[in-house]
């Protein structure tokens, strides 16, 4: 990892990254998260959560909340994630994250968090009405990486900013604290295939769970049927595809779906236009849905199969939790001994 202060980090290479129990999870979740976390397991100590005190930044219904967060977790599995190799746990259950997350709080400054665009875009014009939870989850955020002394995370661009304040807040209590190298300045993780996966529906917007048209992303729960609709369906402009990857920068559709089939058939966006390259969208298209369907299809069978043994999933989620709480009690303890708390 990068790190050019006096004294660098020296601990353990761990990566930590975590999704959100707010919403079905998509084909950009798999193909920019969790088919990175199957593969960072055999890398480095991983730390893979289900981010339900984020969650809550927003309302959730209380009566979902469980059921969303068991639906992560078996997305996790589903993917590749082992249990027994990565630790798989809900926020919520490691209270170190929201205490060292109060302790960050204190070191973080507002100049800091009131440039946060996130907030900016999340709140709205409305922002006095957003919890103040939502302004203060970057702190949070900070503090779920840092618990685990986590030296590398796998972040889109939307949330580099957030990764700097991290290293910001590592930086600054590392130099108030006088504890050089206590803390590690972490590293983002963003290359590989599917980092980014725009909307089927709008070539120039994320895929995402919360917008309002199910057309515009494949749900990882989908079955064939709707995942060939969805991409039968999908925006195109009418032109063949060209043979230099070059030529699609100003046709963002287009280049999103090739950026898909390159991503699941574990290929280069060239290559896959050395293939198609004077095809339309209608010889393109079918090809893409088999695919996609190939590729998802086992995904969706075993997160279905472990949906319905939610038993099965708390047994791991409670194991997972008790191995994170082992360590981020220990970072916890030392934090608080630095800051000077009794007993600590």
């Amino acid at each position: 990892m990068t790190d050019d202060s006096p004294h660098p980090y020296s601990g353990p290479r761990r990566v930590l990254s975590g999704v959100q129990p707010s919403g079905a999870l998509h084909l950009g979740n798999y193909l920019g998260a969790l088919v990175k976390f199957t593969r960072l397991q055999h890398e480095m100590d991983t730390f893979i959560f289900v981010a339900d005190l984020h969650a809550i930044t927003a309302w959730q219904d209380p009566a979902k909340l469980a059921g969303q967060t068991r639906e992560i977790a078996a997305a996790y599995l589903a993917s590749g994630l082992d249990p027994e190799t990565a630790t798989i746990f809900p926020q919520s259950m490691v209270p170190e994250h929201a205490e060292l997350g109060w302790i960050f709080n204190c070191v973080a400054r507002l100049g800091w968090l009131d440039r946060m665009t996130q907030f900016k875009e999340k709140s709205g014009k409305h922002k006095e009405r957003a919890s103040v939870g939502l302004y203060t989850y970057p702190v949070l955020q900070a503090a779920d990486i840092l618990v685990y002394k986590a030296t590398h995370v796998p972040v889109g661009e939307d949330q580099r900013q957030h990764l700097e304040l991290t290293r910001d807040i590592a930086a600054k209590f590392n130099h108030d604290f006088g504890a050089p190298g206590f803390f590690p300045l972490p590293d983002a993780l963003t290359e590989g295939p599917g980092a980014r996966v725009m909307s089927l529906r709008d070539g120039q917007a994320k895929m995402s769970k919360s917008d309002p048209s199910d057309l515009s992303r494949i749900n990882l729960l989908d079955d064939a049927d709707a995942i060939s609709q969805k991409i039968r369906k999908a925006r195109t402009d009418p032109e063949p595809l060209p043979d230099d990857p070059e030529a699609l920068k100003a046709r963002p559709e287009a280049a999103n779906l090739v950026g898909i089939y390159a991503a699941l058939g574990g290929r280069s966006s060239a290559e896959v236009l050395a293939e198609f390259a004077g095809q339309g969208f209608g010889a393109f298209k079918p090809k893409l849905a088999e695919l996609a369907v190939e590729t998802l299809g086992p995904v969706t069978e075993r997160m279905r199969r472990y949906m319905a043994d939610p038993a099965e999933i708390d047994r791991i989620l409670t194991a997972g939790a008790q191995r994170a709480r082992a360590i981020a009690a220990v970072t916890v303890a030392e934090t608080k001994r630095r800051v000077g708390f009794v007993g600590a």
